[in-house]
């Protein structure tokens, strides 16, 4: 018969298209196997402690092969660049990187500003970090190099520590460019140096799930409120004005106010000149967006409006004319490296921590995106040493602190750049224009560089539609970015980064300690399992029901305690004694608790007349009868045996209604670690079902949590682990093939 039918079912499959034939193949699949526990599956996979030998020990091994690995993975470059396929993407990357050099010039030249440094050190800082990243970094698609955040950061710091009125000369009262550019250039490469060692140490040490705790909503509210500090710090230069130097908490409002205050002292030429090259700036960007699909590169906009600025302003003389700002002479050639001052380093240490952090998540950020993307790895721990010693190198050659940029990133991706070998081409291209082409640069209006920023910011401020799709996705998510957003712009970039990063942190203790978790119970004659919180049918008050049993077993103690002592009494009694009555039956006893369960439920018992068979409620109560002469001393003998109550500790002899589940099963599968007060929880967990009668399971526990259960003691004469099993499948079928109670009653799951 058995025959019959498998051969017919294989001329069924037979008849049946491919993947109708594979489908009722599926269908019949099943796997069976004897149910694990814990102890049966270490048993089975045959589990070994370790050899005992400590990691540390292989840190000093010497070898070729570790050697050669260590050098592979802390220099990149070696382990790539000669597998680099020469036909297939050097003339993508030599195009990427003249692209991005293009973007890199003017960006770098602007940046400057930002930092509040001479507009050279932008190139400087466009070169060296650029070409340092190529040998160490690990993602071939960012840019790195001057960025706007960092850039406002800097100069942050840099007018901060020396203000404009530190140089004001006596005579004239106005202020020694000369001298405070020089203190300023020393903070800011000083600052670089300490930035690179900070990024170059937390690499070093493994360091870098760091920015894991900079989630996303934190960046992007952090780097919104930095474009709002970048947009205003440009308005001196839209407007031609001289504003104070300002830093610390509120000086954005504060700086805001002025210029408001100033406006009447606008440049006229200077605001021509902004709204100009705005314009122009804004309408090649649109025209880029239009074009995109027939243009093989974008159009340098940026490139195109400083050449046609500068030759304009040296033309038209708008500087002698207008009294509009120029950058002023750009030397020629590299300048030697400077060792940092060391006495500087107390007062910028807390700055260089703050942009160290700030500038590795925006790096490791986007590289993560281009990864993701192209189907490579990086790693974050090398990233941290490459862009800290981008940072540490830089600023012994006059640079300060740099990231990456996101629009100049996506324009080496767009055009076709494979590898950083983009942006080495890039760090040449710029390093001919600081030999040669910097100094034909010199008449070009700083206002056009404050327009190239503005119009650049577009991106960041796009960020606040960030509140409408965060207020329909995520309130928690749309609290940090608001926190963060708010906190930076009164606070500044350091102090407010500081507060966002610890309001994030207590938000996610918060979220921990208040997770959303639901027990389930079977719907009574179904296999569907409900929240029994929502849903009537299912569960039990666990508390309640154990809160009513305690009580009722203390009533039964203190009514045997009483019945020793009338007992006591009685045998020391003489003449006419009196003996207690007291019926010790099981089921007696049970009907006496039904009756205290509903006198505590319905008020006090209702009284008697004299007599125990007049008044059954006696019984209950435990009421005596009197009896006299040689009758008491056959009662009290029976009293003697009834001191000897028979159990009634269960729910069934308490007369309390008992769980419509008779186990319950934890999934474990979802912790990734426990701690004491974990391992206490599942104690009192197995306590209080124990107590309702009800057999505790635990299934789906990984390896380490397994560990820190046997590290914390937590199995022992009662709970072994027998009660953990490889998965809940097997603890449900388990506690079905052994119920504590009633084989019909259900099993409750539960999901931690």
């Amino acid at each position: 018969m058995g025959l019959s039918e498998g051969s017919g079912q294989r001329d069924t499959e037979a008849l049946l298209p491919v993947t109708q034939a594979m489908e009722l193949r599926k269908r019949n699949y099943y796997v069976e196997r004897p149910l694990l526990n814990q102890e049966q599956l270490e048993e089975l996979g045959c589990l070994t402690t370790g050899t005992g030998t400590l990691e540390w020990r292989t840190w000093f091994r010497c070898s070729y092969t570790r050697a050669r690995a260590l050098l592979f993975q802390h220099l990149p470059v070696l382990a790539w660049l000669p597998r680099y396929p020469v036909r297939d993407w050097l003339l993508g990357d030599l195009l990427a990187g003249l692209s991005v050099a293009i973007m890199q010039l003017p960006q770098g030249l602007a940046y400057a500003l930002l930092a509040g440094l001479p507009p050279v050190f932008g190139l400087y800082s466009s070169f060296y970090p650029v070409f340092i990243y190529f040998l160490f970094g690990t993602s071939r698609h960012i840019s790195v190099g001057t960025f706007a955040v960092m850039s406002v950061m800097v100069g942050s710091v840099t007018e901060s520590l020396a203000p404009d009125k530190d140089f004001l000369q006596a005579e004239n009262a106005t202020v020694n460019e000369e001298a405070r550019d020089a203190v300023r250039v020393q903070l800011a490469t000083t600052l670089s140096v300490l930035v690179g060692l900070f990024q170059v140490g937390l690499g070093l040490v493994h360091f870098g799930f760091v920015v894991t705790y900079l989630s996303e909503p934190l960046v992007r509210g952090y780097t919104t409120a930095a474009s709002v500090q970048v947009f205003v710090s440009q308005l001196k230069y839209v407007f031609g004005l001289q504003l104070s130097s300002r830093s610390g908490p509120l000086s954005l409002i504060y700086t805001v106010l002025e210029v408001c205050q100033k406006l009447p002292q606008s440049v006229v030429g200077t605001v021509v000149t902004a709204l100009v090259a705005g314009v122009v700036l804004v309408l090649v960007k649109l025209l880029n967006d239009k074009l995109q699909r027939y243009l093989p590169l974008p159009i340098p906009g940026e490139l195109l409006t400083l050449i046609g600025a500068t030759g304009i302003s040296y033309g038209v003389g708008l500087k002698h004319r207008f009294g509009v700002d120029v950058v002023g002479d750009i030397p020629a050639g590299l300048v030697p490296p400077v060792a940092p001052k060391p006495q500087l380093f107390a007062s910028l240490v807390g700055f260089a921590f703050t942009i160290a952090v700030v500038g590795f998540a925006i790096a490791i950020s986007l590289g993560k995106i281009f990864a993701l993307r192209h189907g490579y790895r990086v790693d974050s721990n090398q990233e941290l040493v490459a862009l800290g010693l981008s940072n540490l190198i830089g600023g012994i050659f006059q640079c300060f602190p740099v990231s990456c940029s996101m629009s100049r990133s996506l324009v080496q991706e767009g055009a076709g750049g494979n590898t950083q070998v983009a942006g080495a081409v890039s760090s040449l291209f710029i390093l001919i224009i600081i030999l040669k082409l910097g100094e034909l640069f010199r008449d070009l209006p700083k206002a056009v560089l404050a327009a190239a920023i503005i119009v650049n910011l577009k991106g960041m401020m796009k960020q606040f539609t960030d509140i409408c799709s965060l207020w329909k996705a995520n309130r928690e998510d749309l609290l940090i970015w608001l926190v963060t957003f708010v906190a930076t712009i009164l606070l500044n970039l350091d102090l407010g980064l500081a507060v966002a990063v610890v309001f994030s942190l207590l938000l996610v203790v918060f979220r921990t300690q208040l997770p959303h978790y639901s027990v389930l119970g079977q719907v009574p004659d179904t296999d569907i399992y409900l929240d029994v919180a929502e849903y009537s049918e299912c569960g039990v008050d666990v508390d309640h029901l154990i809160s009513r049993k305690k009580k009722l077993v203390k009533k039964q103690e203190q009514k045997l305690k009483r019945l020793k002592k009338l007992q006591k009494k009685t045998a020391t009694s003489k003449g006419t004694s009196v003996s207690i009555e007291v019926n010790s039956s099981a089921r007696d006893m049970e009907s006496n608790n039904l009756e205290d369960s509903k006198a505590e439920g319905e008020g006090p018992a209702m009284s008697c007349g004299d007599g125990a068979s007049a008044c059954p409620e006696r019984k209950a109560m435990d009421l005596p009868a009197v009896s006299t002469g040689n009758e008491l001393e056959g009662t009290a003998a029976s009293g003697q045996e009834g001191a000897k109550a028979p159990d009634v500790s269960n729910l069934k002899a308490l007369g309390l209604p008992q769980p419509h589940f008779h186990s319950l099963v934890l999934d474990l599968g979802a912790l990734s670690f426990v701690d004491t007060v974990c391992l206490k929880s599942l104690k009192n967990i197995f306590r209080d079902f124990r107590e309702i009668e009800v057999e505790v399971y635990m299934a789906a526990c990984r390896s380490p949590v397994v560990a820190q259960l046997e590290a914390g003691h937590f199995f022992d004469a009662s709970i072994t682990k027998q009660h953990l099993f490889a998965s809940v499948h097997d603890a449900v079928l388990f506690a079905l093939q052994h119920p504590r109670s009633s084989p019909a009653s259900p099993v409750l799951m539960t999901k931690l």
